[in-house]
């Protein structure tokens, strides 16, 4: 049986999400646009628990009813905000993916020339969703469940990349390539360099040859 998960009121909980993102899309009022922008550039810049629900509504220009109005708790904003930025993470690297393979990449070199284009971005700290569950420091919020659902989405479009080069049954070689990517993600933010995801690159198409290297011994 899923435990219920209760809701706090905006004004009782100071949590929150921070989210590097582009602008969303979809049929959504101004108001509520501009509240999912405003909480994403305040929370992934300073933190979750520095930035209260006061400033949001300041900064978003919006009255408190009006943010009421799109998101009845401050738990339910967080996880709308993950949703907004899962949305925004799944557009970038299809395009930047896209790009690399039209520029004469295979896929795969493709997707670490996409996560150092992230690394590099202007304002990087890290990834919207281990910040998330690390800040919230309860696996059972919603928003901290999105956040692992969301990595196992990100690992199954890593696998699928994996596969294109080695075959099927990758799944012990796309688990290996998605704790570097992880672990790349992490060292970026403490080193402020995207040197890592050249490391994690490298270390990843080795283990790419192996398999590959393995499999042709293997039908001798």
């Amino acid at each position: 049986m899923t435990q219920k998960i209760s809701i706090d009121p905006l004004d009782s909980k100071q949590t929150g999400l921070y989210i590097w993102v582009m602008r969303a899309t979809g049929a959504k009022s101004d108001a509520r646009d501009r509240i999912l922008e405003t909480a994403e550039r305040l929370f992934y810049a300073e933190g979750v628990r520095s930035v209260g629900i006061d400033r949001i509504i300041a900064e978003a220009e919006v009255a408190k009813m009006t943010l009421y109005n799109h998101f009845a708790s401050k738990d339910e904003l967080i996880l709308a905000v993950l949703k907004y930025r899962e949305a925004e993470v799944d557009e970038f690297f299809r395009s930047a993916i896209e790009r690399g393979v039209a520029a004469g990449k295979d896929r795969l070199q493709a997707f670490f020339a996409a996560l150092k284009k992230w690394f590099d971005s202007p304002g990087f700290r890290g990834c919207s969703f281990i910040n998330a569950a690390v800040e919230l420091a309860d696996p059972k919020h919603p928003a901290s469940q999105f956040a692992t659902e969301h990595k196992c989405r990100f690992r199954g479009m890593l696998e699928e990349i994996v596969a294109e080069t080695v075959g099927r049954k990758v799944a012990p070689l796309t688990a290996a390539i998605s704790l570097l990517v992880e672990g790349a993600i992490v060292t970026a933010v403490m080193e402020g360099s995207s040197k890592s995801a050249d490391v994690a690159r490298d270390a990843a198409l080795e283990l790419v040859a192996k398999s590959k290297r393995t499999k042709r011994t293997k039908r001798k």
